[in-house]
């Protein structure tokens, strides 16, 4: 029997706190909050999360967000704020250009996780200092009255999963043409458009082009999407989300023994591929989601130049509509790994997790051959996969 891993929690504490300054001491913005936690997706070992600040006291030009796990749960990685953590005690620091925040105006944060033997979500948030629900900021001007808080409400999970989101863009940059990375290249969470014409001819050009070595992390890449991205050799992409995949979401390329990395992010309407895989190498893909599309992973079948190709694929949410989940090749020795894969919409369990193909070099199309795990190409047992 499978066993479904994935929850969702909603937890919403709200709280007012006004602190009102005396004659003769410097005066300081009544802090209140309402803050707003879901778990977004979770799988064994790890989760995403998404936070929504909303301040409902004096302007702010800056915020920081504080809470504390109680059961070990990390932080790996998060977007539209600078997460860090000392222990169970996380803060989420505010940007450049998401600090401002009047009153009544709201701000929306997200961050990938880790957790073992339980994931319980935070009791008591606090903002600049002043908890949600109580309290006052440190250090309190002498002589300060007490503030008085509202009562605080007891925190009450919803019974209603809620659906994974996709993240809300910052602002929008026009792209008239390929935009080359090499370093990296952080978005802020901004919308990338536009390139190409949304179909799925192969000259289109990428609207990201990222040298060896290089990183693109925080970006949305909006409708027409043109080719996405590619990938000369290593490169790693880090919480990117298509809207809208053109002809594929990304490329890889490289010779020799390249590592690519797509931790994070999500992908939808692909009626082709998501991930094209050219080159040599080894492909990661984790933590990430796709809705809508052909096949999620492709080891190219008619490449002029072949090679052995691997993919790894784990802690993933795939959702119907979707034909497969990994191509790959198996006369040049290719191998898929599979696990923490949650597949939605699927109660006749249509997808195929792993086809099998013989490739050529020769540009025609390759014969398939197979489906389905084995011990040589396709890695993974009924326990790597969820249904629901």
């Amino acid at each position: 029997m499978l066993r479904t891993w994935r929850q969702k929690a909603l937890l919403v504490l709200t709280a007012a706190v006004a602190v009102t300054p005396l004659t003769g001491v410097a005066a300081q913005a009544a802090v209140a909050c309402r803050v707003t936690y879901a778990v977004q997706s979770q799988w064994p070992g790890g989760f995403t999360a998404g936070v929504t600040l909303t301040n409902t006291g004096d302007p702010l030009s800056t915020w920081r967000v504080t809470w504390s796990y109680a059961a070990g749960q990390t932080v790996s990685q998060a977007w539209n704020a600078t997460v860090t953590q000392s222990g169970s005690a996380v803060t989420a620091a505010s940007l450049s250009y998401n600090g401002a925040l009047a009153t009544g105006a709201s701000v929306q944060f997200g961050f990938n996780a880790n957790w073992n033997g339980g994931n319980p979500a935070p009791t008591t948030f606090a903002v600049n200092g002043v908890t949600c629900g109580g309290g006052t900021p440190s250090p309190t001007p002498t002589p300060t009255p007490t503030p008085t808080p509202t009562p605080t409400p007891t925190p009450t999970p919803t019974p209603t999963p809620q659906p994974t989101t996709w993240p809300t863009p910052t602002g929008q940059v026009g792209v008239n043409g390929t935009i080359s990375v090499s370093g990296t290249f952080d978005g802020g969470m901004r919308r990338y458009c536009c390139i190409g014409d949304g179909g799925q001819e192969e000259s289109q050009d990428p609207v990201f082009q990222l040298a060896n070595g290089a990183t693109l992390q925080n970006v949305i890449i909006g409708a027409p999407a043109g080719d996405g991205v590619h990938c000369s050799g290593s490169c790693t992409l880090r919480n990117v989300w298509w809207e809208d995949v053109g002809e594929d979401a990304a490329t890889f390329r490289g010779s020799g023994d390249p590592s690519f990395l797509v931790d994070g992010g999500g992908a939808r309407y692909a009626s082709d591929k998501v991930f094209q895989h050219n080159g040599a190498g080894t492909l990661t893909v984790q933590n990430f989601q796709a809705t809508n599309f052909g096949t999620f992973y492709r080891s190219c079948g008619n490449c002029s130049t072949q090679h052995q190709r691997d993919v790894v694929v784990r802690n993933v949410t795939l959702t119907r509509p979707g034909n497969t989940v990994a191509g790959v090749n198996v006369n040049y020795g290719d191998t898929a790994r599979f696990s923490g894969v949650t597949i939605v919409n699927d109660s006749g369990r249509s997808m195929v997790i792993c086809r099998k193909y013989n490739g050529n070099n020769s540009g025609n199309e390759p014969t398939q051959v197979g489906t389905g795990a084995d011990s040589t190409n396709c890695f993974y047992s009924s326990s790597d996969l969820t249904y629901r």
